[in-house]
């Protein structure tokens, strides 16, 4: 006799009950302390449907012994969706950064309508895990809708959740987007073809620490997909790099310190291990900085990725100091380990935070359009923080884990390192932080729909807060973290939450707003001469240019 399997029958749905999850983070430290945030969001969510005459359905309960309730595996996961009805309508709740891979299994599999909700607030933030799951899912092909607000109280959401309620979908404005076509004979077509054919045969190589423990399905992109590009991947181990840390000397680790000093970087200084930066961290970043360029040699990288957050951070300080060294075009010098040269002189080696492939595929061709035109090729990645109304505009904020160009900020001088928080954190080490700079940007993002790769790109302007505008900016979001202060160009806020396709998108600045325009005419020429599909959103390019 065969032990045939026990299948669980799953349970029905049942007329007017909404289910809801709750993805979170693998860190218990983040999920714990950013609970409480959630149970709010819970509870405006609950009395937003109640009112609406529809009850909710906690999928899972909260842990007592973990203090919080957020599902904080994939295993969690996978465990939770055999526990609910398949067909029934299902909400995945957001006030946090969460890891997709949680509940993208129990999502693939579940055939009721899915909605991803979020509080409008940088706190934490929900809108940064609703953009990446969102992006997720939309490489995964599983149809979804998304719905933000702070409250869940004002008339615009809940018209959003009837409507998804009665018809299982919401579908938002997203007209400001429009297909690129490369017409014309500019010569930012032409030199966007020539950077593309350049790639296409001569190749170029990425380094890949660790892909993908930060549980950005969306931020893969498969060799099937790349190489077309004339891009391959080195896949590296965050191993290797924290063995070459330990060939790098104290000494060594001083000249990158006395460089920035020289420069004007502000660190910010104590002696407290656990909530403070210190001398310590900040040799062992150096060390990073130096064995990640030196590795990058090794393999003949044109870019590099370090994952961090899973892995590394229970045994080295942050990489992001060193991720904001490797981005600018002015930075610490380091030589071969015979010194007899020094590496990737007098340019970036761009360098795509946690990994995100998308990032890697749009700075590789940005690094190259932008020097060719003679502009900085500086590059970074933010998050899609949160924003709010200033002085008649709508301004973003725009922040990542402490990793900027120091360009970007206006220099070194305009710089600080500040200890990263110790719930993402726990051995600490310093940012690369400061305001961005006024000026014209070129925004973009590589991702995946329909199993094709597509770029959205789109122009902004960064402004200049008041001093106590900004300090009440980052005092809501993340302090210690560089901000950037966006105004989008053509482009709502509700429309470009409801295109977006990750939590990221990539940055560069150029001399002026012509510059810009022309460095996006090429670029986007570029991505089309490579198979990408190209999307325009809130402008328009005719013969080229806008």
């Amino acid at each position: 006799m065969y032990a045939f399997p026990q299948l669980i029958e799953p349970p029905a749905a049942e007329p007017g009950v909404v289910y809801t999850v709750a993805s979170g983070d693998l860190r218990q430290s983040a999920n714990q302390t950013c609970w409480p945030v959630q149970e709010k969001l819970e509870a405006d969510l609950a009395r937003a449907l109640g009112e609406l005459g529809w009850s909710v359905r906690r999928g899972h309960e909260v842990d007592p012994v973990k203090g919080h309730g957020f599902i904080d595996s994939q295993r969690a996961g996978i465990d939770v969706f055999r526990t609910l009805p398949p067909d029934a309508p299902l909400i995945v709740v957001e006030a946090v950064w969460q890891y997709s891979h949680h509940v993208l299994a129990g999502l693939r599999g579940h055939r009721g309508p899915v909605l991803i909700v979020a509080n409008w607030s940088g706190q934490w933030p929900g809108l940064v895990g609703l953009l990446n799951l969102a992006g997720s899912l939309t490489k995964a092909g599983r149809p979804y809708s998304v719905l933000w607000s702070e409250e869940f109280a004002d008339e615009w959401s809940r018209h959003g959740l009837k409507t998804w309620l009665e018809t299982g979908e919401i579908t938002h404005d997203t007209s400001h987007v429009t297909k690129y076509q490369p017409e014309g004979d500019s010569l930012e077509i032409a030199l966007g073809k020539a950077v593309a054919r350049q790639l296409a045969t001569e190749k170029a190589i990425i380094g890949v620490f660790d892909e993908g423990c930060m549980g950005m399905y969306n931020a893969i992109i498969d060799d099937e997909l790349l190489n077309p590009l004339g891009i391959y991947k080195e896949r590296l181990s965050q191993s290797a790099l924290v063995a070459e840390m330990q060939r790098v000397g104290d000494e060594e680790a001083g000249r990158v310190r006395a460089w920035l000093d020289r420069e004007g970087l502000t660190f910010h200084l104590g002696t407290d291990e656990a909530t403070e930066l210190t001398e310590a961290q900040l040799t062992s970043q150096f060390k990073m900085y130096v064995a990640a360029l030196r590795i990058a040699d090794d393999f003949g990288l044109d870019a590099v990725g370090i994952q961090y957050q899973q892995g590394l951070k229970d045994v080295v300080p942050a990489s992001d100091l060193a991720e904001g060294l490797l981005n600018n075009v002015s930075r610490p010098p380091v030589l071969s380990r015979d010194g007899s040269r020094e590496l990737y002189a007098g340019r970036p080696l761009p360098h795509f935070n946690e990994v995100d492939e998308g990032v890697a595929v749009d700075s590789l061709i940005t690094n190259r359009v932008w020097t060719a035109m003679g502009l900085d090729p500086a590059t970074t990645l933010h998050d899609i923080r949160w924003g709010e109304e200033y002085d008649g505009r709508f301004v973003w904020v725009f922040e990542i884990s402490g990793s900027v160009p120091a360009s970007h900020n206006g220099g070194y001088r305009a710089s600080w390192s500040m200890r990263q928080p110790p719930m993402y954190f726990p051995l600490g080490g310093g940012t690369l932080s400061g305001v961005s700079k006024p000026g014209e940007i070129v925004w973009s993002r590589v991702f995946i729909m329909d199993g094709e790769l597509h770029a959205d790109l789109g122009r902004a302007t960064v402004v200049e807060l008041p001093e106590e505008e900004t300090r009440r900016r980052l005092d809501a979001t993340t302090p210690q973290w560089p901000i950037m202060h966006a105004v989008l160009h053509g482009v709502t806020r509700d429309q470009f939450m409801a295109r977006h396709r990750a939590n990221h998108l990539n940055v560069a600045y150029a001399g002026d707003a012509d510059g810009a325009d022309r460095a996006l005419a090429a670029k986007a020429a570029a991505f089309a001469e490579l198979g990408v599909h190209v999307h325009l959103c809130g402008i328009s390019l005719e013969g080229g240019a806008l």
